[in-house]
């Protein structure tokens, strides 16, 4: 995604936002339409903190809001929220993207990180309980979340019945139970897993692959960067796998927990804030991947 004009850099962010659809859905879809509704929190809320800004600076706000720009970043923090998050913390994770991490440093093509992250690492390192408590996947060992329940727990905070249905993701779970001192075999038979990783992540990850090759195919990001991302993942966790299977997951689990794929098609390709050069972005990408990795393990 090089945004050459307005008009271009609209048509690029527009075809981003539907190659999202199926990663969303499919979040909505296992993990509750919590994620749906923190969606539908976060967009207006960009819109809003963007046009006060820009109005704040004397500009037309209109002319920036068209690149869709706002929204994009709003369904990338939208979709790496925990899924009953309360209200307040999607406003003020959004509004520190917006703010904080993109205008206050000029608007899009300026910002040095991406907003989106920005957004989430400040939430992360503000309130890491809320930040890292998921719910197990519906239909395969979770219950099902209900509009009803979600919107409660998301305005009215969790009740009791909602509490016994949050914990760490697969990836959060391996990582406690592998320091913990227990086999890989044992860790997995331990916590929740699906067919091939941790349970509903896996058609997560697929669904935004799938994204993913949509924007290959189109051309609005070239293969770089997330080709990389994954074959430093997964070479990463080839190795230990290799050195120690009993300690060490394969790398087809870490390609299939999380939100690798979302990082590296959608956040990791990020035009403004990603290296511009071939060589560049395929050491961008696998020195995150590698990262990725680390903070994984």
């Amino acid at each position: 995604m090089v945004p050459h004009n307005s008009n271009t850099t609209s048509k690029e962010m527009a075809l981003v936002i539907l190659a999202m659809i199926p990663g969303l859905f499919a979040l909505g879809w296992i993990f509750g339409p919590g994620v749906w509704i923190h969606c539908a929190i976060a967009v207006p809320a960009a819109i809003v903190a963007e046009a006060a800004i820009l109005l704040a600076r004397g500009r037309n706000p209109m002319g920036e809001l068209n690149d869709l720009s706002a929204i994009l970043t709003a369904l990338l923090l939208a979709a790496s929220l925990p899924p009953l998050l309360p209200w307040w913390m999607v406003l003020l994770g959004t509004g520190f993207a917006i703010i904080l991490a993109k205008q206050l440093y000029g608007g899009l093509g300026q910002n040095p990180f991406n907003p989106a992250m920005i957004g989430y690492v400040i939430l992360l390192v503000s309130f890491p309980k809320e930040m890292t408590s998921w719910l197990s996947a519906s239909g395969m060992g979770g219950e099902t979340i209900s509009w009803g329940a979600a919107t409660q727990a998301i305005f009215g905070g969790a009740p009791v019945a909602l509490d016994s249905l949050s914990g760490a993701t697969p990836l959060g779970g391996l990582k406690t139970t592998l320091a913990e001192g227990l086999t890989l075999q044992e860790s997995l038979e331990k916590i929740p897993v699906g067919v091939l990783a941790g349970p509903g992540w896996e058609w997560v990850n697929f669904a935004f692959l799938f994204g993913g090759t949509i924007l290959l195919l189109t051309r609005t990001i070239s293969w770089h960067i997330p080709v990389s991302v994954l074959a430093g993942l997964a070479l990463m966790a080839l190795i230990f796998n290799t050195i120690d299977p009993a300690s060490y997951a394969t790398p087809l689990y870490h390609l299939l927990s999380g939100g690798i794929m979302l990082g590296a098609f959608f956040i990791a390709p990020d035009p403004v804030t990603a290296s511009t050069t071939p060589m560049g972005r395929i050491w961008f990408g696998l020195g995150i991947g590698v990262l990725d990795y680390i903070i994984r393990t």
